[in-house]
């Protein structure tokens, strides 16, 4: 079975990554397996730069493929904040809890009509030398509502609604989600890619 490494440190994440991959016959792996490997400095400005950057460290620090997701909230209002910004939005050792507060403050004055945003997931393969073999991104179109609402998920999925549904993201659940989601749909642009990619590599 071919491995494939998670560049990423957050479980939650790579819980629905496995979701989306194992079906496939590929085993993941997780940062956390690989304790020595030091953190990665996100300097990109934009999702695709920074998955690139995680790919290619994950890649070279292993010796094994890659898969980076970097993803974000962009808000219409706000001009595409927070974007790339969006896991340490309130700044340094933020949580959550801190981002969503940060949003919530910044929106406080919006009406509901002029919320809309939209979740982006770009997703980054290298090879084990640590070169992009494969780069694609999509995104899931939403509102941000004024309260949390749900008990699932990560990030800012209490406080974005899908209209459709009427639920949040942190509502769906996983399963749901795991076929609405942005990362869902960025992977379904990857998933026809990955295995022969990764066969061939193999061979």
């Amino acid at each position: 079975m071919p491995q494939l490494v998670v560049a990423s440190a957050n479980r939650k994440k790579v819980i629905e990554l496995k979701t989306l991959l194992e079906p496939l016959g590929i085993e993941l792996l997780g940062l956390d397996q690989f304790p020595h490997l030091p953190p990665v400095e996100e300097t990109g400005t934009t999702f695709a730069a920074n998955a690139a950057i995680k790919a290619t460290a994950a890649a070279q620090g292993t010796g094994l493929w890659a898969l980076a997701d970097d993803s974000g909230l962009e808000v219409d209002v706000l001009q595409g904040r927070p974007g790339v910004y969006s896991a340490r939005y309130a700044g340094p050792g933020c949580t959550d809890a801190d981002n969503n507060a940060k949003l919530l403050a910044e929106l406080a004055s919006v009406p509901d009509e002029r919320r809309g945003a939209a979740f982006v997931c770009h997703l980054a393969v290298a090879d084990p030398t640590g070169a992009i073999r494969l780069s694609v991104e999509d995104r899931c179109r939403g509102r941000i509502i004024s309260e949390h609402r749900g008990g699932q998920g990560f990030g800012y999925d209490p406080l974005f609604l899908i209209p459709e549904y009427h639920l949040t993201f942190a509502e769906l659940g996983l399963a749901v989600k795991s076929q609405l989601s942005h990362r869902a749909r960025a992977f379904a642009r990857l998933v026809p890619r990955l295995p022969p990619l990764l066969a061939h590599a193999a061979s």
